[in-house]
């Protein structure tokens, strides 16, 4: 997943992927789903995004592994 973020419009954009979406879905206002083929979700705009959360919790990341499986992946 990449997420962007435009301070000049105010939008936020998670991508999940390199598919070219060829359609989208309003699901509130300011809300968009970008779908590609058997609607899959290929990204999410929110537009004015810093009014409908909160942005430095989105924008910082933390990363969790699961110790087992990553035990496993390097048995």
């Amino acid at each position: 997943m990449k997420v962007y973020y435009d301070d000049e419009v105010d939008a936020l954009y998670l991508n999940f992927g390199d598919e070219t979406p060829d359609g989208v879905i309003e699901i509130s206002e300011g809300v968009n789903l970008d779908i590609a083929h058997e609607n899959k979700i290929v990204g999410i705009e929110i537009l004015n995004a810093s009014k409908k959360l909160d942005l430095k919790t989105t924008l910082s990341y933390t990363l969790e592994f699961d110790k087992n499986l990553i035990l496993q992946n390097t048995a």
